[in-house]
């Protein structure tokens, strides 16, 4: 594997929405759509991503940056076994720069980041139909009411980030 190319995988709300903001990022590769686990109590799989990317177009911490603006990364909501907020790294070294990131980044929100740093354990793939959701169906009603609005503000904070 080129030494440019990584990856991280990352959880927050609906792999829906963020499989589509990310699809939308420069230096994105591929994102798999799917559910993650991690260890200890976070064994259960998790709605999540996997983000193959070129570290020479984008980093890891605005990466980092574009998810917590695009989740309730400050909510402890009754939904967060299903929706764990969280950033899952394969190397050490990510893990060591996530979070620092997350430190760097906690002057942007109000309220305290909930967002977790864990371990890559494992990873199961989404059904193929629901793959690729936000590109296959955009006018529909849960892309119009949840996608469309990230993106919309993918688009005003992070505009030189997109494709």
């Amino acid at each position: 594997m080129d030494a440019t190319l990584k990856k991280i995988a990352l959880g927050g709300g609906c792999h829906w929405c963020t499989e589509a903001v990310f699809q939308q990022v420069i230096g994105v590769l591929k994102v798999e759509q799917g559910y993650v686990a991690s260890k200890a109590k976070h064994v259960d799989y998790s709605e999540g991503v996997i983000i193959h990317y070129d570290r020479n177009k984008i980093s890891l911490k605005s990466l980092i940056e574009i998810h917590l603006h695009t989740h309730q990364s400050t909510s402890n909501h009754s939904m967060r076994n299903k929706y764990r907020s969280a950033i899952y790294y394969y190397k050490e070294n990510d893990k060591i720069e996530a979070l620092a990131s997350l430190n760097n980044l906690r002057t942007d929100f109000e309220k305290e980041i909930i967002t977790k740093v864990l371990p890559f354990i494992s990873f199961k793939s989404s059904r193929e139909e629901i793959q690729n959701y936000y590109l296959k169906g955009p006018d529909k009603p849960f892309c119009q009411n949840f996608i469309s609005p990230k993106l919309e503000l993918l688009k005003r904070k992070f505009y030189t980030s997109l494709k």
